[in-house]
């Protein structure tokens, strides 16, 4: 429960509203990509944020935050040279061992952008180990989505399908407009033998888990993200219960087939 202290190396404005702070690695765990780090702001609170950075670079932990309660406003609010209490890592990650061989289709929404990233990193890096890869992304507006110099620097690196949607667009937006499943039509895949990885708000996961069981998918092949309520990231405080599992000790990366009955119920 005792945070090691860090310092801010780097911070970088993402949106009017989404901050990434790199912090200094030295004696950090090395971290698989799915995992989440507890963040101290000091005389405010901790809150859980997923790792956002390459887990194959040791240099820096990097973690790109969204302002939305007094605890992430503090933290987006720091700047180079102060510092941050972190502990972790924690939780389960992605399957990219099991995914090796298939092809993986990453579908990212708003926020969710962060979490995935690092499976992004890896699936660029050891890019043989995989069949097609896809990166299907949705915002609500331009002005919101993350990684824009990555995302179009991925979209002109071979091996990798990259589809980008906004739901409301402006004048200067010359992208898809709609919601990220409408995208799933438009990308090549075998349902067959495909991993998906996705990571949003729930409704968006529901409705996407719903499309990719239309394309003839199953729940064991695809996988969630449900970074919700935690607290504690040791299974104590009880807030993070789904069901009969704790996200921050089972998860936060679940297969879809062993929550989809409590996916679909709410108040849990």
């Amino acid at each position: 429960m005792v945070p090691d202290f860090r310092t801010v190396v780097r911070r970088v404005r993402e949106t009017s509203d989404v901050v990434t702070l790199e912090l200094d690695s030295q004696g950090f765990a090395d971290f698989t990509p799915g995992q989440f780090n507890m963040l101290y702001a000091f005389g405010v609170g901790e809150i859980p944020i997923s790792i956002s950075g390459d887990p194959n670079s040791s240099d820096r932990i990097v973690h790109t935050i969204r302002a939305v309660g007094p605890i992430s406003e503090a933290l987006t609010k720091l700047k180079k040279n102060e510092m941050i209490g972190v502990r972790g890592p924690y939780g389960s990650a992605w399957p990219l061992n099991e995914a090796a061989g298939s092809d993986v289709l990453v579908i990212a929404g708003g926020i969710g952008m962060a979490p995935l990233r690092p499976v992004l990193y890896h699936l660029l890096r050891f890019r043989k180990r995989y069949g097609r890869v896809v990166l299907l992304y949705g915002a609500r507006s331009p002005e919101e989505l993350l990684f824009n110099r990555e995302i179009d620097r991925w979209r002109r690196t071979p091996g990798i399908q990259v589809r980008v949607t906004v739901d409301h667009a402006d004048q200067d937006w010359t992208g898809e407009v709609g919601v990220v499943t409408n995208l799933l039509p438009k990308v090549d895949f075998d349902a067959a033998d495909t991993v998906a990885m996705v990571c949003g708000p729930e409704v968006m996961i529901r409705f996407v888990a719903r499309a990719l069981e239309d394309k003839g998918m199953t729940g064991q092949q695809i996988f969630v993200s449900m970074e919700r309520n935690m607290k504690c990231a040791i299974g104590l405080c009880g807030h993070c219960q789904f069901g009969s599992y704790f996200i921050c000790k089972d998860g936060p990366v679940f297969r879809l087939d062993k929550i989809s009955e409590n996916l679909n119920q709410r108040e849990i």
